[in-house]
């Protein structure tokens, strides 16, 4: 332990930039194993684990609470009553179906129910979560619950936002929201100066600890595993890999950050792009929904990169791959087919871009419904 502690703490060391990078995955890994092994024998010592991580990751436990507010948490035994006119109504809307799907809400007390919808709505358009989230919020109110804007859960990002309101009164329930404090309070943070590969680190911080959060996250990362879309909780040994494989990628794009060929650059720019767009749900979220518009920060920046390549001198066109699937078919390679969510026919979601740098072409890689 004492070396671990040595090797954290080594200043410009990409050796250690790795290690605290595998070590947040690592961690990731453990917790959601916890929950899915409840019964297993090495409990106890994972729980231990966990703690050793955290200690040598987060000396200081990142936790927002500026007024010192005494916060009464959601108790588990918090039966399912208060919200069930919530439940039903949002497990019969027909638009909402046709986003996630007609698997029902899992949630067993009230508490639960109000995360697990705010975190479908994160998934669907945001016009259509706006009118949701009103809806949840005039039920809730008459059952005798309030918004409370204190108890929240801070991830750590590059910006601060409520992503969603927690509950108080007949409801204990915590919010969410992003956390620039939280970002800056990490080890990794220090390590990148610039604020695009500040953005990265976000995405690998933030995604580490969704998660954490949500069961039903899946990755499609093609150097990970090629064949499909695969679910981080029914085989966790994925989530590590994926995990190390973003962490691997942001190290790799900010090297070529001191090269001075913008084309390296780019190429480790589109390999972190498609990381980041490959943490997928199913069905996948919609373009313009909270989660699209989130990895679409990552899109923004790769113009920039690919501007700046274009400005030296270089032939480079970048396409995000949407629509019929028939008429994009020819730009891409090696894409996933799913049988439900959205409409048939059409591409889900574009894994990765389309580009062409300097007369030499690259297909993309898309999700898309099947016609059947």
């Amino acid at each position: 332990m004492q070396h671990l502690q040595q090797l954290l703490a080594t200043e410009n060391s990409q050796i250690s930039q790795l290690l605290k990078l595998s070590l947040y995955g690592l961690e990731a890994t453990l917790k959601q194993a916890r929950i899915e092994y409840p019964n297993d024998p090495g409990k106890d010592l994972c729980e231990n684990v966990i703690l050793e991580i955290h200690n040598l990751l987060e000396p200081e436990l990142i936790t927002e609470n500026p007024e010192n507010v005494v916060i009464d948490e959601a108790k588990p035994d918090q039966l399912l009553n208060v919200l069930n006119e919530l439940r039903e109504v949002f497990n019969t809307d027909l638009e909402l179906n046709f986003y996630l799907g007609n698997a029902p809400l899992q949630s067993q007390n009230d508490g639960d129910l109000w995360n697990e919808i705010h975190h479908k709505l994160l998934r669907v358009p945001e016009d259509l979560a706006t009118n949701w989230k009103k809806r949840a919020l005039e039920i809730a109110e008459k059952n005798g619950a309030n918004l409370d804007y204190v108890n929240l859960e801070h991830l750590p990002f590059i910006k601060d936002e409520i992503i969603y309101s927690g509950l108080n009164g007949t409801v204990q329930a915590r919010g969410l929201c992003l956390s620039k404090k939280a970002f800056f309070k990490s080890e990794i943070a220090p390590l990148y100066n610039s604020e695009d590969l500040q953005l990265l680190a976000g995405f690998l911080l933030l995604y580490t600890k969704f998660i954490e959060i949500y069961p039903d996250l899946h990755h499609a990362l093609k150097s990970v595993f090629s064949f499909d879309v695969v679910s981080l909780k029914s085989q966790p040994e994925q989530r590590q890999l994926y995990l190390e494989a973003l962490s691997d990628r942001l190290q790799r794009t900010q090297k070529t950050e001191e090269n001075t060929d913008p084309i390296i650059n780019l190429r480790a720019w589109i390999d972190m792009d498609e990381a980041i767009h490959s943490l997928v749900f199913v069905p996948p979220a919609e373009r313009y929904s909270w989660w699209g518009k989130l990895q679409q920060e990552s899109r923004r920046i790769l113009k920039k990169v690919a501007n700046k390549a274009i400005k030296a001198g270089h032939d480079v066109k970048i396409r995000q791959l949407s629509g019929l699937y028939a008429d994009i078919c020819a730009y891409s390679k090696d894409d996933v087919q799913l049988d439900h969510g959205g409409t048939p026919g059409e591409v889900l979601a574009c894994l990765r871009l389309y580009t062409r740098i300097n007369q030499e072409e690259h297909p993309g890689r898309v999700l898309f419904r099947s016609l059947r």
